[in-house]
């Protein structure tokens, strides 16, 4: 079976945080890739949202790929029945083959390796290595601080204002799907 030919990446948080709010969006967001008939791709862990993520995605009958390094296989309970587990050696490998295999990116809420996967999509495309979009899913506004500190960025003159076009805010998964819809479209003509 060949993998469907749009791939959404998926980077969010191995939790669930404190507000249900953010697994009720990582469930919509789950169903809402696989309606679509995307691949999911993501960090192959089936634990917080990213689990979340992946089960809804099954449970619509989607393609998913999971991608995962030795070391958090047990720590990320690698979700092995996926439509592609693949296992990497480390961490770098593990964002590279991810993005690799996405025409776009969706943050959902997260912690620290969220923001390393974030700011690493985010600075290459601000050297021109890459044109995909990067969606922030600011769920309950979980991102508004951190947008804040990239406008402070640029407002104290350690990046060009062009750097806040280089990704997109949307307050709700619907919005996010609404914006790759858009965008699908307009790679397409």
């Amino acid at each position: 079976m060949s993998a469907p030919d749009f791939a959404v990446c998926v980077y969010c948080g191995s939790r669930f945080g404190a507000k249900d709010t953010y697994r009720i969006a990582a469930s919509a967001l789950g169903t809402a890739i696989a309606t679509e008939g995307w691949q999911l791709v993501y960090g192959a862990g089936d634990v917080g949202l990213m689990g979340e993520t992946a089960r809804q995605a099954q449970a619509a009958g989607g393609d998913t790929l999971g991608v995962i390094p030795t070391h958090l296989m047990a720590l990320e309970v690698g979700k092995r029945d996926l439509t592609r587990f693949i296992v990497t050696e480390t961490m770098h490998e593990r964002k590279k083959v991810m993005f690799m295999n996405a025409h776009a990116i969706i943050v959902q809420p997260g912690g620290a390796g969220t923001l390393d996967e974030f700011f690493e999509v985010l600075t290459w495309k601000q050297l021109g290595l890459h044109d995909k979009p990067v969606i922030l899913l600011n769920i309950d506004g979980f991102w508004s601080p951190l947008v804040t500190a990239i406008d402070q960025i640029i407002d104290q003159g350690f990046a060009e204002p062009s750097l806040r076009e280089k990704f997109t805010v949307v307050e709700s998964t619907d919005a996010a799907i609404d914006l790759l819809r858009r965008f699908r479209k307009a790679s397409k003509e």
